[in-house]
């Protein structure tokens, strides 16, 4: 086999990269580590990060999103709390938002389509 040309890899260190800041609806919301530049951000495969005390924007969710916690906590709108380690799923369409107290970082896999602001969630917009 060749070696991999060096425009055919990306390495990033979640604990050195430098994150991209994420807006929802026009709000700040999180920071964003992707590789894969050719998706929109925050879709496929990405490290999501939230400061102490935030919350997310409310939004539904246009395809299936699985993440992973690495560090810190999450809790959802409907109290369900996750850890390190708790690997979550959230169908197509699911409407949430997330707060955390500590900070977390969050390995994420979100289909291609995407997230929207949830009007229902967000009665100002």
């Amino acid at each position: 086999m060749k070696p991999i040309a060096a425009n055919d890899r990306r390495v990033a260190n979640i604990r050195t990269a430098t994150f991209t800041p994420f807006f929802s609806d026009g709000q700040p919301d999180g920071e964003v580590l992707q590789l894969n530049t050719a998706k929109p951000q925050a879709s496929g495969f990405y490290i999501y990060r939230m400061a102490p005390g935030t919350t997310t924007v409310a939004h539904r969710h246009m395809g299936d999103e699985e993440f992973l916690i690495i560090e810190g906590d999450l809790t959802d709108h409907d109290g369900v709390e996750y850890g390190p380690g708790d690997l979550v799923w959230l169908r197509d369409g699911t409407v949430h938002n997330s707060t955390t107290r500590e900070g977390c970082l969050i390995a994420v896999y979100a289909d291609d389509t995407g997230m929207a602001p949830d009007a229902e969630a967000n009665p100002q917009n």
